[in-house]
């Protein structure tokens, strides 16, 4: 439970993101989306309102919608707060907003179905005013679906792995890709995991990202069983860290750095230099506002010009060593 103190500071935030606002909605800015019901507490224990979720997703948006723009999405919507009923979707509806567009993709059983994306801020806006917390994209961009262009390991710890042993995994990961050939970058992800993400070149199909993915994880899990598994099975994860390749195939999602997560006390997924992951204490370092002062203080990306990096998918016989024979 809360105590009060943790509550005055929470409330304290939510009052300095809403003073770090002048172009709210709630000063009638021409052509913002207006929001309705802006002062329901969209996260308990906390003052965070509707208003302020939308002012946050206003002031980060030049760093989120390169992130999700053009891309299908998925999100998590709660109508009665990150503390309520919550729920995923990702198919269009006309009631999300005039500027949530759809775009129609295959499913599994073949058939078709207009699935979300959004080109812009108001977009987002309007997203958010039907209650959305969290984003997350596909991997690859509307006008080629089934041609990813980034790689996503998510680093998912058992209860009883420690914030260090998780940093230093998140490391190796960098080290097996290095040596394949790619750069990756570090974020954390806003509830209990890492994420390494390496963007690659367009061309290569969703097997094949997701072949190489697996190779690396299970090379991994290989090479130290009793540290790492590279398989779902709840069973298997006892005292390890589950790496997950399974973001890599065509309609998987990963949450989009600087998408806020819909949990308590408002973390957020942010995108980190590698050498500032050392001087984080969790996976949830960053709430709401410390993500909002992040944001509105940097001058670059913390992955610099990583969407331009021209990086192939390697080829399974550049992992080295047993990453071969995975």
């Amino acid at each position: 439970m809360r105590n009060a103190s943790t509550t005055r500071r929470q409330r304290s935030e939510a009052d300095a993101i809403r003073a770090a606002m002048p172009n709210s909605g709630r000063h009638g800015k021409r052509g913002t989306v207006a929001i309705s019901h802006p002062e329901r507490i969209v996260f308990p224990g906390t003052g965070i309102t509707k208003q302020d979720v939308a002012d946050y997703y206003r002031a980060v948006a030049p760093w989120l919608l390169p992130e999700i723009a053009r891309r299908p999405l998925s999100v998590i919507r709660c109508p009665g707060g990150a503390g309520g009923a919550c729920f995923f979707q990702k198919h269009h509806a006309d009631t999300l907003g005039s500027n949530v567009e759809s775009v129609p993709l295959e499913e599994a059983d073949g058939d078709k179905a207009d699935y979300l994306y959004i080109e812009d801020e108001r977009g987002l806006i309007e997203l958010v005013q039907m209650n959305t917390l969290e984003f997350h994209p596909w991997g690859a961009r509307i006008d080629q679906p089934d041609q990813p262009d980034r790689l996503v390991f998510d680093l998912d710890p058992d209860p009883g792995i420690d914030w260090k042993t998780l940093t230093a995994a998140a490391r190796e990961v960098r080290q097996r890709l290095a040596g394949a050939g790619l750069d990756s970058f570090v974020r954390l992800s806003g509830g209990k995991g890492v994420h390494v993400v390496a963007p690659i070149r367009r061309g290569p199909d969703w097997d094949h990202a997701k072949a190489f993915c697996a190779a690396v994880a299970e090379a991994m899990a290989q090479e130290q069983p009793l540290r790492y598994v590279a398989t779902a099975s709840k069973a298997k994860r006892k005292g390890r860290i589950f790496i997950d390749w399974l973001r890599n195939a065509r309609g998987a999602t990963s949450v989009a750095s600087w998408s806020l997560r819909a949990r308590e006390g408002a973390p957020v997924a942010v995108p980190l230099r590698w050498e500032e992951l050392g001087r984080t204490k969790g996976s949830a370092d960053y709430d709401i506002a410390r993500a909002l002062r992040r944001a509105r203080s940097l001058k670059a990306h913390p992955w610099g010009d990583f969407a331009a990096l021209d990086q192939a998918l390697p080829s399974l016989n550049a992992l080295s060593g047993k990453a071969r024979k995975a």
